[in-house]
């Protein structure tokens, strides 16, 4: 029975850690993945490198091409999009 007692403040705190640390991270972790699913062409776009660009084209190999200037275009490993600043509105097919 004593060494039940010396468990049950470890179990607290990992409890705790968890709620406290482990859950955020995993739903922040989960937001960011759906916002890099949802990227398409024409949205604005900041990489976690600080470019601000517009993306002009998304390939299938999680990679997409962001034009940062009128004619200066670089290639962009998907997941390292930190934040979309504008959203296109699809387009609607008549």
């Amino acid at each position: 029975m004593e060494a039940f007692g010396q468990l049950v403040p470890l179990i607290l705190i990992f409890g705790i850690m968890y709620f406290l640390l482990i859950r955020p991270q995993q739903k922040k972790a989960k937001e960011h993945q759906a916002m890099v699913q949802a990227i398409r062409r024409g949205d604005q776009v900041v990489t976690q490198g600080g470019l601000i660009g517009k993306v002009s084209k998304v390939k299938d190999d999680n990679e997409l091409e962001v034009e940062l200037s009128e004619g200066v275009k670089v290639r962009v490993v998907q997941s390292t999009i930190s934040q979309v600043l504008n959203k296109t509105e699809p387009t609607k097919d008549k």
